[in-house]
């Protein structure tokens, strides 16, 4: 049975939120759950759930990276923290995978620090699902490297098209890069020299620039940029889904008629709403870091720490790591050079 470690104290609604979760994950996906924190409080939560007989165990520490805390600074002062003593539960192998729903940029410094990069990595990218109209678009880098070089883009593109084909199962996954025209000689110098790489790539469905309007409209799989490309490109595209919806709300509350059209329509909102909700997708997998490493969205429910546990379990099953690192000979470099 897969076993993932899980950070109780991470997130706005911890640790009750992030319990619940757990639990539901133990009763629903056939997986052990190892609960990472303060113990007491961690206790008092599970008084609220039947868990007799389930694969659900606490392990104790007293230390926390809170979502204040200078990411690097805790990684390396705070080494009781949840974050640190789950993630090396995966390092000694007493746990497949670790998930948080706390300070993602703590996460990333402490895979960093306590798992390393996969052999071939230069550096791990922060992924996530983006809901389009033909499905969804796998993002990476979405904040994880804020300045990259065209290798870094060029791993990016390989470990995307491994997830996304062993994980979400698309086969030959078009894979595209991010840029302000489609054209092949539009970008910047970073996009300008990271294009031939990828073109070149072995096995790498490459089917050029992608526009931001165009993400959206699933054109690609994969789409790869450097972190502050995509993390841009995702609150931006929060920030206009909450707009539409505000905007929406105010209009048919001026109109008993319109009143009538969203009563007759709410079956289907509720299915659009559900498309595009975080918590459905669980959380955004750290890529190239030596272990299955899932990071929620601080909001996180009780559905969407579940749901990122699917998504470790998933990893784990795959052989998402293993996959990496099999190719990992290949990032960064042309065809031409591994044929010689």
């Amino acid at each position: 049975m897969v076993k993932i470690a899980l950070d109780a104290m991470g997130g706005d609604y911890a640790p009750q939120e992030i319990v619940a979760g757990g639990v539901m994950a133990v009763k629903e996906l056939e997986v052990e759950v190892v609960l990472i924190g303060r113990e007491d409080e961690i206790r008092k939560e599970l008084e609220n759930h039947d868990t007799s007989g389930f694969p659900l165990s606490v392990v104790h520490t007293d230390e926390v990276i809170e979502m204040t805390d200078h990411p690097a600074t805790a990684a390396k002062t705070k080494k009781r923290s949840s974050m640190h003593v789950g993630m090396r539960l995966v390092k000694n192998g007493e746990a497949d995978g670790f998930v948080t729903m706390g300070n993602s940029g703590g996460a990333l410094a402490t895979a960093l620090f306590v798992l390393g990069r996969i052999p071939g990595v230069k550096r791990p990218a922060l992924a996530t699902i983006y809901p389009t109209i033909k499905g969804y678009t796998f993002l990476l880098d979405i904040g994880a490297n804020a300045d990259c070089k065209p290798e870094y883009l060029h791993q990016f593109a390989i470990m995307g098209n491994i997830y996304v084909r062993d994980v979400l199962g698309v086969k030959n996954p078009r894979v595209g890069i991010i840029s302000n025209g489609e054209e092949r000689g539009k970008g910047n110098k970073l996009v300008l020299d990271t294009v031939p790489l990828l073109e070149s790539t072995p096995d790498l469905n490459f089917i050029g620039n992608v526009e931001g309007k165009d993400v959206a409209r699933g054109v690609a799989d994969v789409v790869v940029m450097d972190g502050f490309t995509g993390n841009v490109l995702l609150k931006g595209s929060e920030g206009i889904a909450w707009m539409l919806g505000k905007m929406i709300e105010q209009e048919v509350k001026k109109s008993p008629v319109a009143i009538l059209g969203a009563l007759l329509m709410k079956g289907a909102m509720k299915k659009v709403l559900a498309r595009t909700d975080y918590k459905e997708y669980g959380g955004a997998p750290l890529l190239g870091v030596n272990g299955n490493v899932i990071v929620g969205h601080g909001r996180s429910n009780r559905i969407a720490v579940r749901n990122a546990i699917r998504v470790a379990k998933s990893m784990t099953e795959r052989g998402v790591i293993e996959s990496i690192g099999k190719h990992s000979g290949i990032i960064g470099r042309t065809k031409d050079e591994i044929d010689d």
